[in-house]
């Protein structure tokens, strides 16, 4: 389930802290101490350490092709090794939720031309196209299948010849980069002889039908693939192609291919072969593999098993599952696991020996940069507030963790680290100050260079607050508040709670975003509401392993309860005023409004849900399996979990908000659900944006109009203001 979009007008704010184009479209030098990005010139060298060395690298009239009045529309680049050549991604198309197909083009700096790949290929059909690690060649995909060009004479070859719709070279299904974050399916060996790609077989995969009404005189579907929980997943398989003597290995992956995951897979560095990970149907077995690159001989050197669920590299990558974390030249790498009771950082060694490095008992959030010149490792952790974050180092032998962000600073620390590990773009937020990458020195933190932006609230703007409850299961939650702009506790408010509450997202964190609501036509603390969220279990707050995991198979139930009597301790405050409360969310949100409103309908009065999963059992497999298990073993865990189950018991004001084009969360949720709510003779209100995504953005107006439908409906039925 998406971790972005149920976030969408939460984190939209009316001010932006930095350029669009910023960490797209811009490369690090190889020395780290400068990087490419694109400006109104071009595409600009900017040195980090002496501005007087910035040059620009490529004119905005250099991307003009040959013909053409109008320069390229580049969404993306990618420098050469040898510095001389720029790969060009332009003229870009959506697929699923991204725009990863279009044109690539080549500029050669020598010859100061411009050059489109894969001519004579489908117009605007390319993906994911880079360079082989000598810059001679560059490799893409095209229609499912993988080709390789040569970029002297731009002759291609086309190395797999089976790709269809549904039997898919170097890229994904809709499914793996859904919930793995897998887009590139293909890798380049590092002596650029071969290169080892993913083939995903969707032949059995079945269609979901979206139906698009508007668009012509008879309406048509537009089909999705898409495998249901308790269906299986599309067969998963590597292969490797010798680009020398033209010839295919498969690698020996023992098992159905049809009940495993291959969510991981890079070559080893000395180019003998690759490495992978291989997840069981459920998520919950763990093994990394070895495979010879002249036959395909596998070896397993690492396994590992959890109760709940195993996660990958995406969680604390920021949901990018690719790249190896190498030590050691390649003989041992970085792994991490929660099995030591914390999402702990390890070393494991090709031959299979394994060494903690984090001994801290605490969790770390995410790697920031591996350093192995001066033997270093940065990672964000917070280790007493679970809605912050700061950057830590700790060698690479292991021990203790040392603090690098300083002491005085609080909230949110985020950096982007250059390859030397000597420099970083350094963004502190809290939520009443956001400074936009400030030029530090690691680990000293010394500022060189003033935030390229910053924000200040407003001196007597509302902001939230952090606090925390204490259920009566003796669960201590935290929360946020933003009370009213003229709050005086002697009248009483009502109380506005937004809720996610699933394992892909938090809503409790100390940053700049938090408390806004873009969604709110208005001022909401202007208006007189207290606006709320609370943490519970099985959301990925740095707490533990415990915290997380004891959502398994318990979805829909455990952090339902949690939201509920974290809301009656709550409700307790003499300012709350019990009469007028009301919750929204969106996503996984929408499914946790539905179920307090039908689970705990004596508590809130009013609900707001958009793109709700109603039925788990009508969410795509990979999610849904690796938080409840297979529905063949624990059916009757999906229903408890279900919102549809608790329709009948819905008392309050419920407004239905949902695209009919959403390939995320399909419409056929809201229309189950609708079904159950009629049969029981529950009124309730709905709105459907027709062919709009699960993001619901698409046309003019929409946003507006959704913003208004929401605000609307909760001025309606959870009236604004203090009463006394």
């Amino acid at each position: 389930m998406s971790k972005f979009l149920p976030l969408l007008y939460l984190l939209a704010v009316v001010f932006v802290f930095q350029p669009a184009y910023l960490h797209a479209q811009e490369q690090w030098s190889a020395d780290g101490n400068a990087y490419y990005e694109f400006s109104e010139e071009g595409i600009q060298l900017v040195h980090l350490l002496d501005a007087k060395k910035s040059t620009t690298y490529l004119t905005a009239e250099q991307l003009i092709p040959a013909g053409k009045k109008e320069p390229l529309q580049v969404q993306s680049f990618v420098v050469s090794p040898d510095g001389n050549d720029l790969l060009l991604f332009a003229n870009t198309k959506k697929v699923w939720r991204d725009n990863t197909r279009g044109e690539y083009w080549i500029f050669n700096r020598s010859t100061n031309k411009l050059t489109q790949l894969g001519a004579g290929l489908p117009e605007a059909s390319l993906m994911f196209a880079k360079f082989s690690p000598q810059g001679d060649q560059v490799a893409y995909v095209s229609k499912n299948n993988i080709y390789v060009e040569d970029l002297k004479t731009n002759s291609y070859i086309q190395i797999t010849q089976d790709g269809t719709d549904r039997l898919i070279n170097g890229t994904f299904d809709w499914a793996y980069e859904e919930e793995f974050g897998t887009q590139d399916g293909f890798r380049w060996s590092p002596d650029g002889q071969r290169i080892a790609y993913w083939k995903l077989d969707a032949k059995e995969i079945r269609n979901f039908l979206m139906i698009n009404n508007t668009d012509s005189l008879y309406a048509f579907t537009i089909p999705v693939e898409y495998p249901k929980v308790g269906l299986n997943p599309s067969a998963s398989s590597i292969w490797m192609y010798d680009l020398k003597d033209k010839k295919q290995v498969e690698v020996n992956i023992d098992g159905d291919p049809a009940q495993h995951y291959i969510p991981r897979m890079e070559w080893l560095t000395d180019a003998s072969g690759i490495i992978f990970q291989r997840l069981n149907r459920k998520q919950n077995e763990s093994a990394i593999i070895t495979a010879n690159a002249m036959n395909g001989a596998t070896k397993i050197i690492h396994r590992e098993t959890d109760a709940a669920w195993i996660d990958i590299k995406s969680r604390w990558n920021g949901g990018d599952p690719s790249g190896w974390d190498w030590l050691e030249n390649g003989k041992s790498f970085i792994w991490v696991s929660e099995k030591g009771g914390f999402r702990q950082i390890y070393r494991i060694g090709l031959d299979g020996t394994e060494k903690l490095l984090t001994e801290d008992a605490f969790d770390i959030i995410q790697i920031d940069h591996i350093d192995p010149v001066n033997q270093r490792i940065f990672f964000s952790a917070s280790p007493d507030n679970a809605t912050q974050k700061y950057l830590y180092e700790i060698a690479m032998r292991g021990g203790k963790a040392k603090r690098v962000t300083p002491k005085t600073a609080s909230g949110t620390n985020t950096y982007r680290i250059s390859p030397n590990g000597a420099l970083a773009f350094y963004t502190s937020s809290t939520t009443k100050h956001h400074a936009y990458e400030a030029l530090v020195k690691l680990p000293s933190h010394q500022q060189i260079q003033a935030p390229k932006q910053t924000y200040t609230v407003p001196e007597g703007t509302p902001t939230a607050t952090f606090f925390t409850v204490t259920t009566v299961d003796g669960v201590e939650m935290d929360g946020w508040m933003v009370k009213p702009t003229d709050f005086d506790p002697a009248k009483k408010y009502p109380v506005v709670f937004y809720v996610y509450g699933e394992p892909a997202s938090q809503t409790v964190t100390d940053n700049i975003y938090s408390g806004r609501n873009r969604l709110y036509e208005g001022d909401m603390a202007e208006d007189g509401y207290i606006y709320i969220s609370l943490e519970n279990r099985g959301a990925p707050a740095p707490k533990g392993r415990e915290w997380r995991k004891s959502i398994y198979r318990n979805i829909g139930y455990l952090n339902i309860r949690d939201q509920a009597m974290g809301t009656k301790e709550v409700l307790k405050w003499d300012f709350i005023d019990a009469t007028r409360v009301a919750v929204w969310g969106w996503s996984g949100g929408g499914a946790t409004t539905l179920h307090l409103l039908g689970q705990y309908p004596d508590i809130y009065q009013t609900g707001i849900s958009i793109a709700p999963v109603t039925n788990q059992l009508l969410y795509d497999n990979i999610y849904q399996e690796r938080y409840m298990g297979l529905p063949q073993e624990n059916e009757s865990d999906f229903i408890r979990g279900s919102a549809i189950t608790y329709a009948k018991d819905v008392r309050g004001n419920l407004l239905l908000i949902h695209g009919t084009g959403d390939d995320n969360v399909h419409y056929q949720n809201a229309e189950v659900y609708i079904n159950e709510l009629v049969k029981h003779g529950i009124p309730f209100q709905m709105m459907s944006y027709p062919n709009r995504s699960h993001s619901i953005n698409e046309g003019e107006g929409t946003s507006d109009h959704l913003s208004k439908t929401f605000t609307n409906f909760l001025k309606a039925h959870c009236i604004p203001g203090g009463r006394d």
